[in-house]
């Protein structure tokens, strides 16, 4: 670890020292020709996009959106990118060991996680949503593939451009629950409901009430100022440093972040999370023929934090509870002539400021507050080190256009904790009374106590990815008229990961041809060859073609001084092959082997010879050499144009793509015969059968005009996208639980009629116990049912209510999702706004928060429970201390839109003109003000806003000056 500590620095004095490229200050001019955009494996110019391909300019959108993480916000400029997923590609089970569920990231050709390059390192983000647009990068982009490029050194001489931002994350909601004495009441309630005896008596609940003594009748609210606070700080500083000469230049981006916690006791006071990280990016020129790249950065990533899980527990904790002990009480509260009590505390390792000592009971021997105060802390290390370096060959010399370009890279990164694990005991008091004042009169202690001062390390893990491709890349314009590109591509990585046996692989080659005739038609084919290990010998390689055919219908003459500046529209068919979804399980994924003949031995025996037993061993699946990759079938037409000299430019693309061949086991197409055995034994094989299709539009409009001193930009992109199964593997009694041609993320639950009433009973005069009527349908979905209990539809008519009457309720997804970005410019200010929002999708708000019974804690939605009095306008079930899973399904009681517009950001920044800068050291100085997550409209925003068992949402105001010299 110190020989790369040591290598690192050295690497970042060298890219920074502009002796390395034998530098002389200049007037920082660029050197770097006009933008392209970076594609897979090439650059295009902007106008020959051919559709499915999105791009965003960080460089500028930087100089007016600051931003904590390189896709932040992206989704409210780039149509087509939900934040999760391109054109709705399902990514949950892309095993990408990177702990990420987002499309395929490659940085700077390579694949690699998003969290480890920053918004300063980053000059353009790529978005490969199309088939056409990923197919070169091989099975397992066919998701689609998101490509960042890191900045490079552009300038002649020496630039330095030092950032630096703090400010301040503040709490938006946090849960509202009722307090000890409500509770105690509500439960008794409860209890009655059910026709158990009351828990808590009157006086127990006064004692609560009047809050005389806080320590022997808790009242224990989480969320006040005495655990919480309402804001906490993030401060970053970043220097970017570039320069460069005729023959080299490079960039080096150093960052330093720390953020704090809301936490405001014990170990949490000293909780925060700080990142180190250096980057970087040398190219050299070595002769005409030649020119050499290099790139390199390093992470140091730590998060302090003190043990337990006070989120989880507050949102769980009931505020009576540890009943008759807070959690922590004052000594002084034991009797001094307690002298067994004070001998056991005088032992405890375990007293705050030799004042308080944690309370409990038998059956709650920790809590929350005595966590983080005497639990000890963890630190959580993360390191990573990504090198790759390469080459471009100009072999004009041998055939007019062509080149070679290749690069390899190797990346690791390690993750471990470090913790203090200590234990503590709790103490149960016994309580006694003299004089109207209550005492500790014994105390009982549960627990050991072990303070070993010794740091432990866990939860080690590491991961090292080892990439390659090399390509001949082919470009040529015959007579003015006639431009040819082609491309022969090898492209290989491998990752390695703690834990795994497989490594995660993908390799491919590909041929890639292309033509336009004088930038107004356009033509391109690519065939390239996938691997996947993950399916047998002899069925393992195959062709994944795509054809794109373009046309610039402004090069036309009829569209000659019209108001049409640039109209290209473009056509795609791909049927791409991915290995991505070959895997069978619902928690435990099996990816490898799924072709062969799979047995297990265990889980019972057979006895024979007298008393002797053999373990029983069965087939869990069948053999199907033939199993063979998910491919992706998809068309796509794109019209991109711009209008009224660049008034407005538009991009419109519809799509509609199967997924085809999803894996599925023991497929009803087989006799039944073949499983249902022993232990659900099955010699069924696993085949290709479902498919999945995705169709839908996305877009981007851009309108900029000059409004007296005042330039203004608008921006508005989207995505609808609707989805079903076109092919399902299924038999089933009855139509509403048919999954074919339904959503892919359909909710599935019960049509609510509201609460059963006391007239939906027959009740027995002389017990008093309440039947329901026989001409209502018979509740079996769980529970015992009374009224005051959801009643549903019986959908199917079979008179019971069970798992058979589901039906769709709606989608878990949106399936529109909007942004808007708004820019104005008035002389040196800019300011700039961004929103965005989704609409269309449900979601179940049947949570513990929201529905409570058995023994959950109660929020304040308690208070909209059904009685007798509040039949009518009850929002909540009769409350019960049973399970009842009943009131818990899924249903459209509990069923709520989850449309929302969120405005995201609002930032103003300044540019200090140069005449007022006069300086010779200083080049640029800005400074900017800035707020992020600001404001959600929706009509369930507090539901939306509220965090329940996990640390609050926050919005963010920053202050931020750059300055550069």
């Amino acid at each position: 670890m110190k020989r790369i500590k040591t290598n690192i620095f050295l690497l970042a004095m060298v890219a920074a020292s502009p002796l390395a490229v034998n530098a002389q200050t200049s007037n920082g001019d660029s050197v770097q020709a006009k933008k392209k955009v970076h594609v897979a494996f090439r650059d295009k110019d902007a106008d020959q996009l051919l559709g499915g391909v999105a791009y965003v300019d960080m460089e500028e959108l930087q100089k007016k959106d600051y931003t904590m993480s390189s896709l932040e916000d992206l989704y409210a400029l780039v149509g087509g990118w939900n934040g999760s997923s391109l054109w709705g590609m399902d990514t949950d089970q892309l095993d990408t060991n990177d702990n990420s569920n987002l499309p395929v990231v490659i940085i700077d050709g390579v694949k690699r996680p998003s969290n480890n390059v920053l918004p300063s390192e980053i000059e353009q983000v790529t978005f490969l949503k199309g088939a056409q647009a990923v197919a070169l990068y091989g099975p397992k982009a066919a998701k689609g593939a998101i490509l960042i490029t890191t900045k490079r050194g552009k300038v002649d001489g020496l630039q330095v451009e030092i950032n630096a931002n703090t400010g301040f994350h503040v709490a938006k909601a946090f849960p509202e629950y009722i307090g000890s004495a409500e509770y105690m009441t509500l439960y008794n309630e409860a209890r009655a409901n059910d026709g158990l005896d009351p828990r808590y008596s009157q006086q127990d609940i006064y004692n609560h009430a009047a809050g005389l003594n806080p320590y022997r009748y808790p009242n224990v609210n989480y969320y006040s100022d005495e655990y919480v606070r309402k804001a906490y700080n993030r401060s970053e500083a970043t220097a970017e440093i570039q320069g460069g000469s005729q023959r080299a230049h490079f960039y080096t981006n150093i960052n330093y972040y720390r953020s704090e916690d809301l936490l405001n006791f014990g170990k949490a006071t000293e909780n925060y999370t700080d990142r180190f990280s250096v980057r970087g990016n040398v190219d050299l020129t070595l002769n005409k023929l030649i020119k050499c790249f290099a790139n390199a950065s390093a992470t140091f990533y730590n998060n302090h934090v003190n043990k337990g899980d006070f989120w989880g527990e507050a949102a769980n904790m009931r505020p009576n509870f540890p009943e008759n002990a807070a959690p922590l009480i004052p000594i002084d509260m034991v009797d001094p002539y307690a002298s067994n009590a004070l001998a056991i505390l005088g032992k405890s390792l375990n007293l705050l400021d030799g004042k308080y000592f944690p309370g409990g009971t038998k059956t709650n021997q920790t809590n929350a507050i005595a966590d983080c105060y005497f639990g000890g802390k963890t630190t959580g290390v993360s390191r990573q080190f990504q090198f790759d370096a390469g080459l471009i060959y100009d072999l004009n010399k041998f055939v007019n256009g062509l080149s070679f370009k290749t690069q390899f890279a190797i990346d690791y990164a390690a993750s471990y904790n470090l913790s203090y694990d200590n234990k503590y005991a709790v103490f149960i008091p016994t309580w006694s009374n003299y004089n109207t004042n209550d005492i500790i009169v014994g105390l009982t202690q549960q627990n050991d106590e072990i303070v070993s001062g010794h740091m432990v390390m866990s939860n080690s893990k590491y991961r090292q990815t080892i990439s390659w491709n090399g390509h001949f890349d082919y470009d040529h314009t015959f007579g003015g008229k006639h431009h040819v590109t082609g491309m022969l591509l090898g492209n290989m990585y491998t990752t390695t990961s703690s834990g795994t046996y497989h490594r995660y692989t993908n390799f491919n080659v590909g041929l890639l041809g292309g033509y336009d005739f004088m930038n107004r038609y356009f033509a391109e084919v690519a065939l390239v060859g996938v691997h996947s290990s993950r399916l047998a010998e002899g069925n393992r390689n195959a062709i994944s073609p795509s054809f794109t055919l373009g046309w610039n219908i402004a090069k036309e003459s009829f569209m000659k001084d019209s108001f049409v500046d640039d109209l290209m529209l473009s056509a795609s068919y791909s049927d791409l092959n991915e290995d991505i979804d070959v895997y069978m399980g619902d928690q435990n994924y099996q990816y490898y082997y799924l072709y062969d003949a799979q047995w297990k031995t265990g889980g019972g025996n057979f006895s024979w010879n007298e008393g002797n037993h053999s373990d029983i061993t069965y087939s869990t699946i069948g053999s199907n050499p033939a199993l063979d990759f998910i491919h992706r079938k998809e068309f796509s037409v794109s019209l991109r144009g711009s209008f009224f000299n660049k008034l407005i430019s538009a991009d419109l693309t519809f799509f509609n793509s199967d997924m085809d061949g999803f894996i599925i086991k023991n497929p009803s197409m087989f006799p039944s015969h073949l499983s249902g055995g022993i232990n659900g034994s099955t010699f069924k094989p696993a085949i290709n059968n479902n498919i999945q299709n995705r169709k839908g539009i996305d877009f981007s409009v851009t309108a900029q005009k000059q409004l007296g001193k005042v330039h203004a930009t608008l921006g508005v992109v989207g995505s609808y996208v609707k989805t079903n199964y076109k092919k399902f593997d299924e038999i089933v009694e009855f139509d509403n639980l048919r999954v074919e041609g339904h959503a892919l993320d359909a909710i599935r639950g019960y049509n609510c009629l509201g609460f059963y009433t006391y007239d939906d009973f027959n009740k027995n005069e002389e017990t008093g116990k309440l039947t329901l009527k026989s001409e209502l349908p018979t509740p079996k979905i769980g529970g015992t049912i009374q009224p005051g209990d959801l009643k549903y539809e019986d959908v199917n008519g079979d008179g019971v209510l069970d798992t058979n009457d589901r039906v769709d309720l709606g989608t878990w997804s949106s399936p529109l999702h909007l942004g808007i970005n708004l820019t104005l410019k008035y002389k040196d200010f800019t300011l700039f706004m961004l929103g965005n929002g989704q609409f269309g999708g449900e979601t179940v708000n049947n949570g513990p928060y929201y529905y409570m019974s058995g023994e959950s804690k109660y929020s304040v939605n308690a208070r909209g429970r059904w009685t007798p009095e509040t039949a009518d306008v009850a929002t909540h079930p009769r409350l019960t201390t049973l399970a009842s899973a009943n009131n818990a399904a899924a249903s459209t009681f509990w069923l709520i839109s989850t449309d929302r517009f969120n405005l995201r950001k609002v930032q103003l920044t300044y540019d200090f003109p140069k005449e007022i800068l006069n300086s010779k050291y200083v080049k640029a100085l800005s400074i900017y003000l800035s707020g992020s997550d600001l404001l959600t409209i929706s009509k369930h925003r507090k539901i939306f806003e509220t965090n329940v068992g996990h640390a609050p949402q926050t919005r963010f105001y920053n202050l931020g000056v750059k300055v550069t010299l």
